[in-house]
């Protein structure tokens, strides 16, 4: 019966020691996750908070690496966005030049002349904020997420879990131990027995030490990582704002530009007809109830009040006349037609 005894505890330690062997395996490349009490209260603590920064620093590490994967497709679509742009900017100059003897009949040869500029300033923005992602976003995140820093601080962390696991089944020893002492304390069993407590001791004393340096390495760790990681998605949000503000300004002073040489072509003065048109003139007299400014040696001056011979009226919103010996161009709604002239304006002129 106690030869059956030994064996079966024979085996028991075996399999102990295959399921600590294949947990070890598993366990290499991370943090053991265990809620055993090995040593005492404090130490569970240790582990406690190594297990809660190792974590924290892991999923830290694995949002920096989305960062990262996102600024990088940022700046490849940047660059398919700035070779279409150049093509298009390209384009459109060339369209411009081609057809610039029609700018006065078509307003649109300018306008993609104007657009065309404008896009060489918009690649610009594109090409800056490729740079920024660059060095504000992908570099500094790169270099902490296969820094040494972290690496070495998690693998004092792998070195407590595996240290702490070795412990684990060491206590399971001293266990052993004590119950052959009590059971046979011959001299053999309680050399055996302190042999074990020896070794616990000494894992005690390794696993405070090193449970303490991997702490303050993976907290050090934990800050650096939040700390620099929120200046860089500070750093991105900051530089795609003000691209986008850019870009708006520059496409709105485009819009604006392009409106204005639009509306300089509506309302512009038709060109002044030979005098050998055929066109019949009809003199009728206006007063001016607006006040007009000439721009051009073509237009007519014109001050609230004036009274002007109008001798043409143009469809475009125009109408040629003459006022204090002058003659010109200016907006037909600008005036009013008038039967004649009041005696009291005819006696102001005479005086």
């Amino acid at each position: 019966m106690e030869s059956l005894r030994r064996q079966a505890s024979k085996l028991k330690e075996q399999v102990a020691k295959q399921q600590q062997a294949v947990i070890k395996q598993f366990s290499a490349s991370g943090y053991e996750r265990s809620d055993v009490m090995v040593i005492d209260e404090v130490e569970m603590q240790r582990h406690q908070q190594l297990e809660k920064l190792y974590r924290s620093t892991r999923g830290t590490k694995d949002f920096q690496r989305d960062l990262v994967k996102v600024a990088e497709v940022f700046t490849a679509i940047g660059y398919k966005h700035i070779e279409a742009g150049t093509k298009l900017s390209e384009d459109c100059c060339r369209y411009g030049a081609e057809n610039n003897q029609n700018i006065n009949e078509n307003i649109l040869p300018k306008a993609a002349a104007i657009y065309g500029d404008a896009r060489k300033h918009v690649e610009k923005e594109q090409e800056d904020f490729n740079r920024l992602l660059s060095s504000q976003v992908l570099d500094p995140l790169r270099a902490m997420i296969t820094g040494a820093p972290l690496e070495d601080a998690r693998h004092l962390a792998q070195r407590y879990s595996r240290m702490r696991q070795e412990a684990e089944t060491q206590a399971v020893e001293v266990s052993k131990r004590q119950q052959r002492v009590r059971e046979a304390p011959n001299p053999e069993n309680v050399a055996k027995l302190h042999a074990a407590e020896a070794r616990m001791q000494e894992l005690k004393a390794n696993m405070a030490i090193l449970g303490k340096e991997a702490a303050a390495a993976l907290a050090a760790i934990e800050a650096q990582q939040h700390r620099l990681t929120f200046q860089r998605l500070v750093a991105m949000v900051e530089g795609e704002k003000n691209y986008h503000l850019r870009i708006a300004a520059i496409l709105g002073d485009v819009e604006a530009e392009m409106v204005s040489e639009k509306q300089r072509k509506e309302s512009a003065p038709p060109v002044i007809p030979s005098e050998n048109s055929s066109q019949k003139a009809v003199y009728f007299l206006a007063e001016a109830i607006h006040p007009f400014t000439a721009a051009s040696e073509k237009e007519l001056s014109l001050g609230v009040g004036d009274y002007v011979v109008v001798r043409k009226v143009s469809p475009s919103g125009w109408s040629e006349g003459e006022c204090k010996g002058k003659a010109g161009w200016f907006p037909s709604a600008y005036v009013e037609k008038r039967q004649r002239i009041p005696v009291s304006n005819v006696a102001d002129e005479a005086y």
